[in-house]
């Protein structure tokens, strides 16, 4: 039978699939756009399941912040190729998912997945893109922020964000300026006193053990060992670092600088580059 292009092109816009594939679901579905979109979906199941053994190690970081600044969203939507992940349409998927997670805020990863997405769960969506796509599509990773004004910062090529939560209401160059500061820098913790306790231990024992090497007095080796860990905390602890727009001061120097009281009391950091 012949198949309009006007049909073509609404089923396109409809699923996002190829010309060809949609022009082939109507010709298999005898001219019925819903049986054509069934059989595309179909499709994208049947190659997910394919491709479900497959490494999708690309993709894209992307996190957003609340017109209100009070809360932030963070997904990470992975796909097998870096040419994919580098794809419009792959990004403004993940911005849909990222969007309906920042509006939603779900508990969790799977709670995420199951939300509605246009009338169908977000995990269905991703089914049916990885049949589009001929990759395998998956959604890894989601967190989330509450703070009094947060900020989000997304490293050029999406591979990784940040967001940053403070206290108290600031100016948004403060902000970015401590996001990008966390996507650079890499801190474990904001500061030392969110440090683990087990790592802590295992430092100081590194200390120790490194000084014992050294060849010194077995009695200054605590001492010795807590000085290490000092530097410990100042390398990778966010308020201790040396910012890294100006190291002549910290970064806690920086925030308080502009007022005594201002502090982060969240911090969010995901690359896929780990």
């Amino acid at each position: 039978m012949s198949i309009k292009a006007a049909d073509v092109a609404k089923l396109r816009k409809a699923t996002g699939a190829g010309m060809m594939d949609c022009k082939n679901a109507l010709t298999e579905a005898e001219g019925d756009f819903d049986a054509a979109i069934s059989i595309i979906r179909k499709k994208g199941m049947a190659i997910a399941n394919k491709r479900a053994d497959r490494e999708a190690t690309e993709g894209v970081v992307l996190a957003k912040i609340s017109e209100d600044k009070k809360n932030g969203a963070m997904i990470t939507l992975n796909c097998e190729t870096d040419f994919v992940a580098k794809n419009d349409s792959f990004i403004a998927f993940a911005t849909k998912i990222l969007n309906l997670a920042l509006e939603n805020m779900p508990a969790d990863l799977e709670a995420l997945k199951a939300l509605d997405l246009e009338g169908r769960k977000v995990e269905e969506h991703i089914t049916e893109q990885t049949g589009i796509i001929g990759e395998k599509i998956d959604l890894s990773f989601f967190d989330k922020m509450e703070a009094e004004y947060a900020v989000a910062y997304i490293h050029a090529g999406n591979k990784l964000s940040t967001m940053i939560g403070f206290n108290k209401t600031i100016d948004e160059q403060i902000g970015r300026d401590v996001a990008m500061q966390a996507a650079a820098m890499s801190p474990i913790a904001i500061d030392k006193d969110n440090v683990d306790a087990d790592l802590i231990a295992k430092e100081l024992e590194i200390g120790k053990d490194k000084a014992r090497l050294e060849g010194k007095p077995e009695a200054m080796l605590d001492k010795i060992a807590q000085g290490r860990l000092a530097k410990f905390f100042k390398e990778t602890t966010l308020l201790n670092q040396d910012f890294v727009k100006d190291n002549k001061q910290t970064v806690k120097q920086y925030l308080t600088g502009s007022d005594k009281d201002l502090t982060v009391v969240a911090m969010k950091r995901f690359t896929l580059n780990a």
